[in-house]
């Protein structure tokens, strides 16, 4: 018998579909480091990252820019990661010899290690800890020229059980309108970002909400455990996730997170359904069956006891009274704890930033997927990730999370900063900066059937307040 059990060959075509939207996971990453980090965390961005690393050791926050920072190498990394996840998803890295193809995806993780642990309050996403998790798993996934080793299939599962089972406990612990199956009455409307559809699912009837949130229960409470069962019913339970989660993609932007736990749902899959891809073909040179070397099935090992000692916390997370989503426990993002909408907020409320120029009228800036003019209906953007969007959601539900970053933005429109600006979609200041900039808070909702035709708005929105008063630069320090 010998090392038979250590080998699924069965699970090869699972770990070639893996690999693919992993690669894709990383690409839609590094897209967002490449656009967005110089503007929100450059040397001249919203929090600039030089302070922080004067400040932070390397035990802190483990990164490769404790040896050397400039913006111009983050961009460089930046694509860098980019080019190696383009490589990775078109196959070019599985004809490499083993240890070169573990490189490959360790140093994609590593790169991705590196930024999200400079990148505070933009990072502090469950997603990132999601995709940091899942692509050190996939390092010891192996080639294809290599069987696949079952423990690690095991941990991809074990880490979609912690993603899903996690989620369900928080909605049923955080808050009442999951218990009472009132949840999607407020959810469609109110998440962080809607997408094109979402107004069609938010108008639904009351009873298909309640369906909806009965499904989501099904799926995140009952369904995990059938990933710990033998074929097909593993297979089954994944099947149902991935259409739960095709569900989520359709109704909200999400960034990477529904893509992500599509990926890790594939793990679960044998031959059984996904047999009709010849992986074999589609890697020339690689010849499937082969075992690997005895260092590589040691190293399997002692990943599986790693992540078996991790998991004490995510454990105790869940089942104690007081569980939190998206935690990691560590600086590396192993073993993390995940749940996503432990309360779910009944109005919606934006932040609207305006600007006055020499005609005294105020006018107002766009964002590239958060609403603002009634008249545009909300963009598919997921999975790719507009952070600053995203951060907008959290200051209108609580000014505390602007903190630090919010009046600088201001300053930015003051000073015409286009590096800062170009993170916005409309800057309706294009000659001459503003004298003047103010941030007002609206209530949205979606506009009904009858609203619609009459005016041809996708939101009405009504005025709540004014979060920062109108300050021009001569209420601004010099060194904002």
């Amino acid at each position: 018998m010998g090392w038979d059990w250590f080998w699924a060959p069965e699970y090869g075509p699972a770990r070639f579909v893996v690999r693919r939207l992993l690669a894709l996971c990383y690409a839609m990453g590094f897209l967002c480091v490449i656009n967005q980090f110089p503007a929100l965390l450059g040397s001249r961005g919203l929090t600039p990252t030089p302070r922080f690393l004067r400040h932070v050791g390397f035990r802190r926050a483990p990164s490769l820019f404790h040896l050397h920072y400039s913006d111009r190498f983050v961009l460089c990394c930046g694509w860098f990661g980019l080019s190696l996840s383009v490589a990775a998803f078109c196959g070019l890295a599985d004809p490499l010899p083993l240890w070169g193809s573990m490189a490959v995806w360790f140093v994609l993780w590593a790169l991705y290690l590196s930024i999200v642990n400079i990148g505070r309050i933009w990072y502090a996403f469950g997603w990132e800890s999601l995709l940091l998790e899942t692509g050190f798993l996939a390092v010891f996934l192996g080639p294809p020229h290599t069987e696949p080793p079952v423990l690690v299939i095991w941990l991809l599962c074990w880490l979609l059980f912690r993603v899903e089972f996690g989620a369900g406990l928080i909605k049923m612990r955080g808050d009442p309108a999951w218990r009472d199956l009132s949840a999607l009455h407020h959810h469609h409307e109110t998440q962080p970002m809607p997408g094109p559809l979402s107004r069609v699912f938010h108008q639904l009837p009351g009873g298909l909400h309640k369906v909806e949130v009965l499904a989501n229960h099904f799926t995140q409470l009952v369904v995990p455990f059938g990933l710990l069962l033998p074929q097909p019913v593993a297979t089954i339970a994944a099947l149902i996730m991935i259409v739960t989660q095709g569900w989520l993609m359709l109704s909200g932007n999400f960034a990477w997170l529904n893509l992500i736990t599509i990926t890790l749902a594939f793990a679960a899959m044998d031959t059984t359904l996904l047999g009709w891809i010849p992986v074999d073909a589609l890697t020339p040179g690689s010849a499937l069956g082969t075992a690997g070397p005895m260092w590589y099935r040691a190293t399997v090992l002692a990943l599986t006891v790693l992540v078996a000692v991790l998991s004490y916390w995510p454990i105790r997370n869940m089942i104690g009274r007081g569980q939190v989503m998206n935690r990691s426990f560590n600086k590396l993002h192993l073993a993390n704890t995940y749940g996503a909408f432990g309360s779910v907020t009944r109005a919606r409320f934006e932040v609207v930033l305006e600007g006055r120029g020499e005609d005294d009228e105020w006018r107002e800036y766009g964002f590239r997927g958060k609403p603002g003019d009634v008249t545009k209906r909300s963009p598919q953007v997921a999975p790719y990730h507009l952070r600053l969007d995203w951060l907008m959601w959290f200051v209108a539900i609580s000014p505390s999370y602007g903190r630090g970053w919010l009046e600088r933005l201001l300053v930015a429109m003051l000073r015409d900063e286009r590096r800062i600006l170009s993170l916005l979609r409309h800057n309706p200041f294009r000659e001459t900066a503003p004298r003047y900039v103010r941030a007002r808070l609206f209530r949205y909702r979606f506009s009904t059937a009858a609203e619609k035709r009459e005016s041809g708005v996708w939101w009405v929105r009504t005025p709540v307040s004014e979060l920062i008063p109108a300050v021009s630069l001569d209420d601004v320090s010099p060194n904002d």
